[in-house]
């Protein structure tokens, strides 16, 4: 039996395995809703040190989730429902505003799709049927406190602003004033070409009594309906709720949303997100904030929702007090996000949720987005990276190589083993491993390349599905977007022709039938499934597999002789 042939196959089949396996995990359809959550259960406020006996509203239809059963929250009298809006645009974001909600969020640079007039990818909307929103109010347990339902109204009314040509930056001011003294001016102010939005609540006390109050960050969606299949690249990325509490955690959008376990995570520095394909939206306290992390879903269990509770407050008569973050509305840039030095806010470009093949994935894309600084072009910046991995893979290759021309060269001696010991496979298995040692020839000698660009080959098949860098790149000619598939299937077919030319320069001593007729079946299978692969990746792949054919050929040329029978008697 050959055993690096064997290996091959697991090797081969290993990989389709593996993202066979992503592909049903992450392209699952949204479930049910869940059961609605019940009144008395844990929540957010209960591991704050002081946190107020107060309710945090969840949503203008979903009712709350109590910090203590059976206690309203306090809110001001003559608040009333938030209803004056305010439209703030930038070169980059236009957002709706009500003071207490982002309640629409444009992608000013991020068509939906390549066809012409096509208008930019809405991250935020009150649509029900595409529901998200970043909220934030305040809750006290001693007095009156604007929750994201009600109570903010902007200081210069109701209407449009727009950051002026030559202007770095805009500011939105609303105001809150309660009954007892106390007012709380919320200012969003938003950069040019930044997608990180500066949320600053400004605590002012001009009452007679102290003022203790703690903020609440969240974002709540209606779970996507995506598309499933594998022609279907949103399938592919991570949806979900994400956030950091010294680690990495995320939770999908699907029936264990909560089933998975309730999350009540006191952190310092933490921050909260919701992930989609290409853009993700992230609330981001100080990072010397203490806050606490919850999950729920509101609206009877059609809605997901991820709070940050906290920091706290507490403003004395004539006193002050203020606390800011920043939201993010946006791409997945990853120079943008690194400069927001946020720690652990570049696992938001989620290349897997396992480190190993995350930081791979970094490391893949710095060496691409290194590249595309040259070339200006991804698709030649991807054959540049396959270049550079088979420059890199040189020696192992080599001696895979090496290996196969002298498997190739004494090709027709284990033919006239095989014939010589007929059915006797054990007596086969013994003299043609003797012959390998006499010949000074490892048969697995090719394995240790292939164990190496597996996990290269996984890491970059999720930096191709998660870069938004990537998103609608063309390479030339009919390749006009590097995350979709190839619309003619060319690259494919290529790469099963590829896969058949290195299957035939491959020796395959002492291999039976069946294991042939599978070794045959291999480059179609791998034709049909990476027809349906990001063509950046089938690139990638076509491009790696024609590089190890040529240094195939040029290793057997050199190292070894076509085989040939064995002569007769």
């Amino acid at each position: 039996m050959n055993q690096t042939r064997i290996f091959l196959i697991f090797a081969w089949l290993m990989v389709a395995v593996l993202l066979w396996m992503e592909w049903g995990k992450e392209k699952a359809a949204p479930a049910q809703p869940a059961q609605p959550v019940a009144a008395v259960q844990e929540t957010a406020g209960s591991s704050v040190p002081g946190a107020p006996a107060a309710a945090v509203p969840a949503s203008p239809t979903g009712g709350s989730v109590p910090m203590a059963p059976g206690v309203e929250p306090v809110v001001s009298a003559d608040a009333s429902v938030s209803g004056q809006r305010v439209t703030v645009s930038t070169d980059v974001l236009r957002l709706v505003l009500d003071g207490g909600s982002v309640l629409e969020a444009d992608l000013l640079h991020y068509p939906q799709s390549k066809q012409p007039g096509s208008g930019p990818v809405r991250l935020f909307s009150q649509d029900p049927a595409h529901y998200y929103v970043a909220e934030s109010g305040w809750v006290s347990a001693g007095g009156a406190a604007p929750s994201h339902e009600r109570g903010f109204v902007p200081e210069n009314g109701s209407g449009e602003v727009v950051l002026a040509k030559g202007e770095a930056q805009v500011s939105v001011p609303f105001l809150w004033q309660g009954p007892d003294g106390v007012t709380i001016r919320r200012t969003y102010t938003l950069h040019r070409g930044n997608y990180a939005i500066d949320v600053r609540d400004e605590v002012a006390n001009a009452g007679g009594a102290p003022w203790q109050g703690y903020v609440y960050r969240q974002l709540q969606r209606t779970p996507p309906q995506i598309k499933t299949g594998m022609t279907s690249p949103e399938s592919f990325s991570f949806n979900g709720a994400t956030w950091w509490d010294g680690g990495y955690q995320r939770r999908k959008f699907n029936e264990d949303y909560l089933e998975d376990g309730r999350v009540d995570k006191q952190v310092t520095g933490g921050w909260i997100a919701i992930l989609q394909h290409h853009f993700f939206s992230a609330w981001i306290p100080e990072s010397a904030d203490t806050t606490t992390i919850s999950l729920d879903t509101p609206a009877g269990g059609r809605r997901a929702l991820i709070r940050e509770l906290g920091p706290g407050v507490n403003v004395a008569p004539g006193q002050q007090a203020s606390t800011t973050a920043r939201l993010w509305v946006g791409p997945k840039l990853v120079d943008k996000i690194e400069a927001a030095g946020v720690k652990g806010l570049d696992r938001a470009v989620d290349y897997s949720q396992f480190s190993i093949l995350a930081l791979l994935g970094q490391g893949l894309f710095w060496v691409l987005n290194f590249l595309h600084g040259f070339l200006r072009n991804w698709g030649w910046s991807i054959i540049g990276l396959v270049i550079l991995v088979k420059l890199v893979l040189y020696p192992l290759s080599a001696k895979q190589y090496k290996s196969f021309a002298g498997m190739r060269k004494i090709q027709p001696r284990i033919q006239q083993l095989k014939e010589r010991y007929g059915d006797d496979r054990q007596k086969f298995q013994v003299a043609m491993m003797e012959l390998y040692k006499k010949e000074k020839i490892n048969p697995m000698g090719g394995c240790l390349p292939i164990l190496i660009q597996m996990p290269v080959f996984l890491a970059l098949y999720w930096v191709l599905v998660e870069s938004v860098e990537l998103r609608h790149a063309p390479w030339f000619a009919w390749i006009q977007d590097l995350t979709a598939r190839d619309p003619y299937f060319i690259l494919p077919v290529l790469n099963a022709v590829v896969m058949w030319l290195t299957q035939k320069m491959t020796p395959s001593p002492g291999m039976d039938p069946m294991q042939q007729k599978m070794m045959q079946l291999m480059p179609l299978v791998f034709g049909v499934m990476m027809a349906f692969f990001p063509s950046g990746l089938v690139l990638y792949w076509v491009t790696n597999g024609a590089l190890g054919l040529l240094q195939q050929w040029w290793m057997t040329k050199r190292h070894g002789e076509p085989a040939a029978k064995p002569a007769t008697k």
